[in-house]
């Protein structure tokens, strides 16, 4: 950890730091540029750089006859994952694409998705049914944070708090903090409440609550695969899951944040909405999957490593079915074990995270929440 990052509570410290780290990421564009693989080797793939990705190869008449409760049908096939390098000047904090490229190759089979992250009443009958407990609600043990006081072993996580003025972006730790009592259904803490919001994405589940969700209701979480690959629906290298420019018509296409950020009121709301929406507001992409960009981020199944595009594109052939890495490796934290994140939040900018950009990635350590993080399932 960084010195000024010791001033905070251990506890807090690794709650908050984990729960927001692809912020971190951003602000370390050097991380892994000596890492980065020049060109891919397959026939049909792109070169780092290149705005021409290889094109998607879908399978053909492979769809189940009997389609699950609200899911669709992804057919899979062969595709261009990750993103180009020609695409770092569209976020004003540089580093945005470092662990996301070169672009490579890689084939998925067919899959059931969910056409939306989970909701609150998804979630809720969940609990009612199994007792679960999700990790935000569990006090802390003195054996887990040795040496942190007593009376800051609270249950709770991360929250975004909105500063009074503009800031510097160099320290996240300025809009986020700790909050005693935020969990599911409180997601800003013990005084929030989400009644009333049974149609809105679960959020405050760290990587264990939405695996438990997932074994409760037959599914899985997806690997990161198949989520770029559902996340694009069958088109080729486009910058956003409905085409190449931001807005559509001059309307927003997802819910992300507009305003001078982290200033309190300042999402000035283009989108239809400050703060998180409900699921399904915006038109769903090529594979009927609403909110594959914006609205919250989605804990997907791969192991977080900075540097694993690069090792599959030095395999030179075409990745199948990839389950990411086989552990952990952040080289802005290590130690920390994190799962990857898709699809940015409500709260990414052009100011600074950029990354509901389809090919992008963030990452979260595994026990950690935060009141912008949901998921969705497959099967």
């Amino acid at each position: 950890m960084s010195t000024k990052n010791k001033t905070i509570s251990a506890i807090a410290l690794v709650l908050i730091v984990a729960g927001v780290i692809y912020f971190v990421n951003a602000t370390k564009s050097k991380m892994i540029s000596e890492n980065v693989v020049s060109e891919n080797s397959a026939d049909n793939e792109s070169k780092v750089g290149d705005i021409d990705f290889g094109s998607t190869i879908e399978n053909k008449n492979n769809k189940p006859k009997d389609a699950p409760e609200g899911m669709v049908w992804i057919p899979g096939g062969e595709f261009s994952m990750g993103c180009s390098v020609s695409n770092e000047s569209l976020c004003g904090v540089k580093g945005i694409t470092n662990d996301a490229n070169p672009v490579h190759r890689v084939y998925v089979d067919g899959f059931w998705m969910d056409k939306t992250e989970v909701t609150n009443k998804q979630f809720a009958a969940f609990v009612k049914a199994t007792g679960y407990v999700t990790v935000a609600e569990i006090k802390p043990s003195a054996e887990e944070f040795p040496g942190v006081p007593a009376d800051k072993l609270i249950a709770g996580t991360a929250v975004f708090m909105p500063t009074k003025q503009e800031v510097p972006l160099n320290d996240y730790l300025r809009w986020w903090g700790y909050v005693g009592g935020a969990n599911w259904r409180h997601p800003l803490g013990p005084d929030s409440s989400i009644e009333g919001k049974d149609n809105y994405p679960v959020v405050q589940v760290c990587y264990e609550d939405a695996i438990a969700y997932a074994k409760w209701a037959g599914k899985r979480l997806a690997t990161e695969a198949e989520w770029e690959f559902a996340a694009r629906g069958g088109k080729s290298g486009e910058l956003y899951a409905w085409g190449n420019t931001l807005t559509v018509d001059d309307k927003f296409q997802a819910n992300i944040y507009q305003g001078k950020f982290p200033v309190d009121g300042a999402d000035a709301a283009e989108d239809g909405f400050a703060g998180i929406a409900p699921t399904a507001q915006y038109k769903a992409n090529a594979y009927g999957l609403y909110d594959m960009s914006g609205n919250v981020w989605e804990w997907v199944n791969d192991w977080y490593d900075a540097n694993y595009y690069a090792q599959l594109a030095s395999e030179n052939k075409v990745s199948k079915n990839p389950q990411g890495p086989a552990t952990f490796n952040d080289p802005a934290e290590p130690g920390l074990p994190k799962r990857v994140h898709r699809g940015g939040s409500f709260l990414c900018t052009e100011q600074y995270c950029t990354r509901y950009m389809l090919g992008t990635r963030g990452n979260g350590e595994v026990k950690s929440a935060a009141n912008h993080i949901g998921f969705r399932c497959v099967k």
